[in-house]
Protein backbone atom coordinates (compact mmCIF):
# COMPACT_ATOMS: atom_id res chain seq x y z
CA UNK A 1 0.00 0.00 0.00
CA UNK A 2 1.28 3.61 -1.00
CA UNK A 3 1.14 6.03 1.93
CA UNK A 4 0.57 9.80 1.48
CA UNK A 5 0.55 12.66 3.32
CA UNK A 6 -2.10 15.10 2.78
CA UNK A 7 -2.16 19.15 4.35
CA UNK A 8 -5.13 20.62 5.11
CA UNK A 9 -5.75 23.46 7.42
CA UNK A 10 -7.98 23.25 10.14
CA UNK A 11 -10.90 25.65 8.44
CA UNK A 12 -14.23 23.91 8.51
CA UNK A 13 -14.19 23.66 4.24
CA UNK A 14 -11.16 21.56 4.78
CA UNK A 15 -12.32 19.33 7.78
CA UNK A 16 -15.68 19.11 6.03
CA UNK A 17 -13.69 17.98 2.96
CA UNK A 18 -11.65 15.58 3.95
CA UNK A 19 -13.22 13.74 6.87
CA UNK A 20 -15.27 11.23 5.05
CA UNK A 21 -11.85 9.78 4.35
CA UNK A 22 -11.07 10.02 8.00
CA UNK A 23 -14.91 8.70 9.27
CA UNK A 24 -13.58 5.53 6.74
CA UNK A 25 -16.66 6.56 4.10
CA UNK A 26 -14.36 6.79 1.31
CA UNK A 27 -11.11 4.20 1.13
CA UNK A 28 -8.96 2.88 -1.93
CA UNK A 29 -7.20 -0.97 -1.73
CA UNK A 30 -3.99 0.34 -2.16
CA UNK A 31 -3.90 4.00 -1.27
CA UNK A 32 -3.65 5.04 2.56
CA UNK A 33 -3.73 9.37 3.04
CA UNK A 34 -2.08 10.30 6.36
CA UNK A 35 -3.43 14.08 7.26
CA UNK A 36 -1.96 17.20 8.94
CA UNK A 37 -3.60 20.16 9.92
CA UNK A 38 -1.90 23.45 9.60
CA UNK A 39 -2.92 26.98 8.98
CA UNK A 40 -3.28 28.47 4.99
CA UNK A 41 0.14 30.20 5.27
CA UNK A 42 2.11 27.29 7.20
CA UNK A 43 0.62 25.29 4.17
CA UNK A 44 2.07 27.69 1.60
CA UNK A 45 5.05 28.01 3.11
CA UNK A 46 5.70 23.99 3.42
CA UNK A 47 4.55 23.66 -0.73
CA UNK A 48 7.33 26.18 -1.80
CA UNK A 49 9.65 24.05 0.34
CA UNK A 50 7.82 20.65 -1.34
CA UNK A 51 6.92 19.11 1.92
CA UNK A 52 3.82 17.45 1.56
CA UNK A 53 2.95 14.85 -0.94
CA UNK A 54 -0.63 16.60 -1.06
CA UNK A 55 -1.47 19.74 0.05
CA UNK A 56 -3.96 22.75 0.79
CA UNK A 57 -2.88 25.71 -0.70
CA UNK A 58 -4.21 29.36 -1.73
CA UNK A 59 -4.29 29.26 -5.39
CA UNK A 60 -2.38 32.79 -5.82
CA UNK A 61 0.59 30.49 -4.56
CA UNK A 62 0.68 27.74 -7.03
CA UNK A 63 2.59 29.56 -10.06
CA UNK A 64 5.26 29.96 -7.61
CA UNK A 65 4.94 25.74 -7.14
CA UNK A 66 3.72 24.66 -10.51
CA UNK A 67 7.61 23.19 -11.31
CA UNK A 68 7.06 21.09 -8.27
CA UNK A 69 3.41 19.90 -8.00
CA UNK A 70 0.24 19.54 -10.00
CA UNK A 71 -2.97 21.40 -9.73
CA UNK A 72 -5.71 19.06 -8.54
CA UNK A 73 -9.48 19.65 -9.96
CA UNK A 74 -11.01 18.93 -6.81
CA UNK A 75 -11.51 20.12 -3.20
CA UNK A 76 -11.48 23.90 -4.55
CA UNK A 77 -13.13 27.48 -2.65
CA UNK A 78 -14.24 29.69 -4.79
CA UNK A 79 -16.10 33.03 -3.91
CA UNK A 80 -19.09 34.00 -5.81
CA UNK A 81 -20.21 37.37 -5.08
CA UNK A 82 -18.61 37.16 -1.87
CA UNK A 83 -14.99 36.95 -0.36
CA UNK A 84 -12.84 38.14 2.43
CA UNK A 85 -13.41 41.60 3.84
CA UNK A 86 -10.94 44.32 4.57
CA UNK A 87 -12.02 45.64 7.80
CA UNK A 88 -11.66 48.97 10.19
CA UNK A 89 -12.75 50.48 13.14
CA UNK A 90 -16.08 52.16 12.94
CA UNK A 91 -16.21 55.74 11.62
CA UNK A 92 -11.53 55.47 10.99
CA UNK A 93 -10.22 57.31 7.79
CA UNK A 94 -7.85 55.14 6.60
CA UNK A 95 -4.35 56.86 5.17
CA UNK A 96 -2.44 56.07 2.19
CA UNK A 97 -0.08 53.75 4.02
CA UNK A 98 -2.56 52.25 6.36
CA UNK A 99 -0.86 49.37 8.04
CA UNK A 100 -2.96 45.99 7.72
CA UNK A 101 -3.35 42.60 8.87
CA UNK A 102 -3.41 39.77 6.02
CA UNK A 103 -3.66 36.47 6.95
CA UNK A 104 -0.21 35.69 5.05
CA UNK A 105 2.28 36.68 2.01
CA UNK A 106 1.21 34.07 -0.10
CA UNK A 107 -2.34 34.30 -0.06
CA UNK A 108 -4.69 34.95 -2.81
CA UNK A 109 -6.69 38.00 -0.50
CA UNK A 110 -2.87 39.27 -0.38
CA UNK A 111 -2.30 39.23 -3.59
CA UNK A 112 -5.32 41.21 -4.61
CA UNK A 113 -4.78 43.45 -1.68
CA UNK A 114 -1.58 44.42 -2.53
CA UNK A 115 -2.57 45.14 -6.11
CA UNK A 116 -5.53 47.65 -4.95
CA UNK A 117 -3.01 49.27 -1.94
CA UNK A 118 -0.22 49.75 -3.27
CA UNK A 119 0.90 52.53 -0.57
CA UNK A 120 -0.72 50.18 2.72
CA UNK A 121 2.05 48.50 4.80
CA UNK A 122 0.88 44.67 5.36
CA UNK A 123 1.59 42.93 8.61
CA UNK A 124 1.07 39.00 8.01
CA UNK A 125 -0.32 37.37 11.04
CA UNK A 126 -2.51 34.16 11.73
CA UNK A 127 -6.54 34.90 10.33
CA UNK A 128 -7.18 34.29 13.78
CA UNK A 129 -5.26 37.23 15.40
CA UNK A 130 -6.70 39.65 12.70
CA UNK A 131 -9.83 41.06 14.39
CA UNK A 132 -8.17 41.28 17.72
CA UNK A 133 -4.77 43.19 16.15
CA UNK A 134 -7.77 46.10 14.57
CA UNK A 135 -9.58 46.14 17.69
CA UNK A 136 -6.69 47.01 19.96
CA UNK A 137 -5.17 49.23 17.62
CA UNK A 138 -2.12 47.41 16.33
CA UNK A 139 -3.01 47.52 12.86
CA UNK A 140 -5.50 50.40 11.70
CA UNK A 141 -7.25 47.20 9.26
CA UNK A 142 -7.51 43.52 8.18
CA UNK A 143 -8.39 41.52 6.22
CA UNK A 144 -11.16 38.76 7.65
CA UNK A 145 -11.22 35.08 5.85
CA UNK A 146 -12.43 31.62 6.35
CA UNK A 147 -15.42 31.50 9.02
CA UNK A 148 -14.32 35.44 10.48
CA UNK A 149 -16.40 36.80 7.91
CA UNK A 150 -19.58 35.77 8.83
CA UNK A 151 -19.54 37.49 12.57
CA UNK A 152 -16.96 40.18 13.85
CA UNK A 153 -17.07 42.54 16.61
CA UNK A 154 -19.72 45.15 16.30
CA UNK A 155 -17.44 48.09 16.39
CA UNK A 156 -16.01 47.11 13.05
CA UNK A 157 -17.16 47.83 9.74
CA UNK A 158 -16.19 46.75 6.11
CA UNK A 159 -13.86 48.89 4.40
CA UNK A 160 -14.21 46.96 1.05
CA UNK A 161 -15.03 43.64 0.31
CA UNK A 162 -12.09 41.65 -1.86
CA UNK A 163 -14.82 40.28 -4.11
CA UNK A 164 -15.01 44.25 -5.34
CA UNK A 165 -11.49 44.58 -5.64
CA UNK A 166 -11.42 41.21 -8.05
CA UNK A 167 -14.16 41.90 -10.35
CA UNK A 168 -12.31 45.44 -10.50
CA UNK A 169 -9.23 44.00 -11.59
CA UNK A 170 -10.81 40.46 -13.77
CA UNK A 171 -13.42 43.29 -15.55
CA UNK A 172 -16.00 40.58 -15.42
CA UNK A 173 -17.58 38.84 -12.24
CA UNK A 174 -16.22 35.69 -12.36
CA UNK A 175 -15.92 33.41 -9.30
CA UNK A 176 -12.96 34.26 -6.73
CA UNK A 177 -10.19 31.61 -6.92
CA UNK A 178 -9.52 31.07 -3.66
CA UNK A 179 -8.20 28.18 -2.21
CA UNK A 180 -7.53 24.54 -3.81
CA UNK A 181 -5.16 21.51 -3.70
CA UNK A 182 -1.71 20.22 -5.41
CA UNK A 183 -0.32 16.95 -5.34
CA UNK A 184 3.95 16.99 -5.69
CA UNK A 185 4.89 15.66 -9.09
CA UNK A 186 7.41 13.21 -8.12
CA UNK A 187 4.53 10.94 -7.42
CA UNK A 188 3.87 8.05 -9.85
CA UNK A 189 1.46 9.15 -12.46
CA UNK A 190 -1.04 6.12 -12.28
CA UNK A 191 -0.92 6.91 -7.90
CA UNK A 192 -1.32 10.45 -8.83
CA UNK A 193 -4.53 10.17 -10.94
CA UNK A 194 -5.70 7.29 -8.04
CA UNK A 195 -5.33 10.17 -5.33
CA UNK A 196 -7.06 12.21 -7.28
CA UNK A 197 -9.95 10.11 -8.19
CA UNK A 198 -10.36 9.08 -4.41
CA UNK A 199 -10.18 13.09 -2.99
CA UNK A 200 -12.69 13.80 -5.61
CA UNK A 201 -14.97 10.61 -4.31
CA UNK A 202 -14.38 12.58 -1.24
CA UNK A 203 -15.33 15.54 -1.48
CA UNK A 204 -18.45 14.30 -3.59
CA UNK A 205 -19.31 11.88 -0.37
CA UNK A 206 -19.18 14.71 1.99
CA UNK A 207 -21.68 16.89 -0.03
CA UNK A 208 -23.81 14.57 -0.60
CA UNK A 209 -23.73 13.80 3.01
CA UNK A 210 -23.52 17.11 4.48
CA UNK A 211 -26.12 16.83 7.26
CA UNK A 212 -24.95 13.79 9.05
CA UNK A 213 -21.16 14.92 8.43
CA UNK A 214 -21.83 18.11 9.65
CA UNK A 215 -23.60 16.88 12.69
CA UNK A 216 -20.38 14.36 13.26
CA UNK A 217 -18.40 16.73 13.00
CA UNK A 218 -19.75 19.26 15.54
CA UNK A 219 -20.59 16.16 18.08
CA UNK A 220 -16.59 15.63 18.23
CA UNK A 221 -15.83 19.58 18.16
CA UNK A 222 -13.46 19.48 15.39
CA UNK A 223 -14.50 22.69 14.03
CA UNK A 224 -14.92 25.97 15.32
CA UNK A 225 -17.79 27.68 14.59
CA UNK A 226 -22.03 26.22 15.68
CA UNK A 227 -23.94 24.78 13.70
CA UNK A 228 -26.01 27.45 12.04
CA UNK A 229 -22.68 29.01 11.17
CA UNK A 230 -21.00 26.24 9.77
CA UNK A 231 -23.93 25.70 7.04
CA UNK A 232 -24.01 29.07 5.96
CA UNK A 233 -19.85 28.82 5.59
CA UNK A 234 -20.52 25.36 3.57
CA UNK A 235 -22.84 26.75 1.52
CA UNK A 236 -20.19 29.45 0.43
CA UNK A 237 -16.78 27.66 0.18
CA UNK A 238 -17.63 23.40 0.14
CA UNK A 239 -20.18 23.15 -2.02
CA UNK A 240 -21.19 21.55 -5.13
CA UNK A 241 -18.94 23.46 -7.37
CA UNK A 242 -15.71 21.69 -4.59
CA UNK A 243 -15.85 18.38 -6.33
CA UNK A 244 -14.45 19.39 -9.20
CA UNK A 245 -13.88 22.62 -11.42
CA UNK A 246 -15.76 23.62 -13.73
CA UNK A 247 -15.00 26.02 -17.26
CA UNK A 248 -15.97 29.75 -15.20
CA UNK A 249 -13.47 28.21 -12.32
CA UNK A 250 -11.28 27.53 -14.87
CA UNK A 251 -11.30 30.44 -16.68
CA UNK A 252 -11.30 32.41 -12.89
CA UNK A 253 -8.11 30.89 -12.35
CA UNK A 254 -6.76 31.92 -15.54
CA UNK A 255 -7.57 35.49 -15.09
CA UNK A 256 -5.85 35.05 -11.86
CA UNK A 257 -2.50 34.16 -12.87
CA UNK A 258 -2.68 36.32 -15.63
CA UNK A 259 -3.46 39.28 -12.99
CA UNK A 260 -0.51 38.10 -10.88
CA UNK A 261 2.16 38.09 -13.98
CA UNK A 262 0.10 41.47 -14.70
CA UNK A 263 2.06 42.72 -11.94
CA UNK A 264 4.59 41.21 -11.63
CA UNK A 265 3.85 38.36 -9.30
CA UNK A 266 4.97 35.73 -11.40
CA UNK A 267 7.87 35.08 -13.81
CA UNK A 268 5.49 34.25 -16.48
CA UNK A 269 1.77 33.97 -17.32
CA UNK A 270 -0.27 30.38 -16.89
CA UNK A 271 -3.15 28.37 -17.72
CA UNK A 272 -4.83 26.21 -15.18
CA UNK A 273 -5.64 23.02 -17.14
CA UNK A 274 -2.19 22.68 -18.37
CA UNK A 275 -0.77 21.90 -15.13
CA UNK A 276 -3.14 19.14 -14.32
CA UNK A 277 -2.54 15.39 -13.50
CA UNK A 278 -3.62 13.95 -17.12
CA UNK A 279 -5.69 11.37 -16.45
CA UNK A 280 -5.82 10.42 -20.32
CA UNK A 281 -2.58 7.98 -19.72
CA UNK A 282 -5.11 5.63 -17.62
CA UNK A 283 -6.81 5.20 -20.64
CA UNK A 284 -4.15 4.80 -22.59
CA UNK A 285 -2.86 1.94 -19.98
CA UNK A 286 -6.28 0.25 -20.03
CA UNK A 287 -6.16 -0.13 -23.93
Amino acid sequence: MSTYSVAHSPDADDIFMFYAIKFGWVSAKDLHFTNTALDIETLNEKALENFYDITAISFALYPKIRNEYALLRTAVSFGEGYGPKLIKKRGKKLKPNFKAALSGRYTTNALLFRIAYPHARPVYMNFLDIEKAVLEGTVDAGVLIHESILDFDENLEVERELWDIWVDLAGSDLPLPLGGMALRRSIPLNKAIEAEEMLTKTVAVAHNHKTLLSKMLLERNLVRIEDEQLQRYLDLYANEHSITMNELQYEALNRLFAIGFEYDFYDCPIRAKDFLIPHEYKCLREM
